[in-house]
């Protein structure tokens, strides 16, 4: 964080910064610290702490560190939600979240149908056509999103764009506070609803036997999981990988899932991310969003080669 508000152009010093914290006004750097670089911090921590959240609910319940919110169409869903907001209703503001939030729950409600998650079968069975009926769903949402694009003039088009690679380039201290209230209210349903999961990484019959609801207990985790993630995208755009990066690397450095660490570790992903957008290309602003995607396209492939071989292993 402290890099994020130093680092730039114009470098502002520990000294100055220390001084506009403190309520000091000095010319120029107030605005740079107050307006632009500490709200992008605190954004970027909150995002990033609601991705990692999002993303290990769905891999620790799904039993699929493939099973990210960004893999499985619910970013998408939220996405599309925006985007059909922003360029056919032409809403702003307070809409678009809540537009992004009925296209992520819209969209996991309809992977959920499609999978036959009320059906009976084995759970990983059902885990396993969640996540690649969701992968089919977002190929037909990332269609709809570019159809809306041709559809609109090219300077809207632009505009959409841009917020769809995600950036923290429009942070504010109020959409900082609108992720902060829903952090708020969802991590401690997250404690509660963590304790099942325990249970219900059991399996549905011992889960069922020790008097657990499974259907139920899946349901508020997936809706607490859409809600963090469409929530983060109205705010950020669509952060690439971060939810899908979060809950592996906590897992590679504890050993277990854990979601704090990987809470952690989402919010520093977001932070070096936009540290290094900001700065390593002279005289150019990338979004994070640029940088997460490079970070994780090729873990992904890492993943993807490395799957089979685990579950060989167990």
């Amino acid at each position: 964080m402290a890099a994020r508000v130093l680092l730039g152009t114009p470098v502002v010093t520990a000294g100055q910064a220390l001084a506009v914290l403190s309520g000091e006004q000095v010319p120029g750097i107030s605005f740079i610290v107050m307006d632009s670089r500490l709200p992008a911090a605190v954004v970027a921590v909150l995002a990033g702490i609601a991705f990692g959240l999002s993303g290990t609910i769905f891999q620790t319940l799904l039993r699929n560190p493939l099973a990210s919110p960004d893999v499985i169409g619910v970013t998408l869903g939220a996405s599309a939600g925006t985007v059909v907001a922003m360029t056919v209703f032409g809403a702003t503001g307070a809409a678009l979240f809540w537009s992004a939030l009925l296209g992520g729950l819209g969209t996991a409600v309809l992977i959920l149908l499609v999978a036959g998650a009320g059906r009976a079968g084995a759970a990983g069975a059902v885990d396993n056509r969640f996540v690649l009926v969701g992968i089919g769903v977002g190929a037909a949402l990332n269609s709809l999103i570019s159809y809306l694009l041709t559809r609109i003039s090219t300077r809207s088009a632009g505009d959409v764009m841009h917020w769809m690679i995600g950036s923290l380039s429009t942070s504010t201290w109020e959409r900082a506070r609108v992720l902060a209230l829903a952090l708020a209210v969802l991590v401690p349903v997250l404690m509660v609803l963590v304790t099942r999961l325990r249970i219900l990484q059991l399996g549905d019959d011992m889960a069922t036997g020790l008097g657990l609801s499974v259907p139920r207990t899946r349901i508020g985790l997936i809706l607490v999981g859409v809600t963090l993630s469409a929530l983060t995208v109205a705010v950020t755009g669509p952060l690439s990988f971060v939810a899908f990066l979060a809950g592996p690397l906590a897992r590679m450095l504890l050993g277990r899932p854990s979601f704090p660490l990987a809470a952690a570790m989402g919010a520093a992903i977001v932070l070096l991310a936009d540290v290094v957008g900001q700065n390593a290309v002279p005289s150019t602003a990338l979004p994070a969003g640029v940088i997460t995607g490079a970070l994780g396209a090729p873990f992904l492939l890492w993943m993807l080669t490395r799957t089979p071989g685990s579950r060989d292993e167990r």
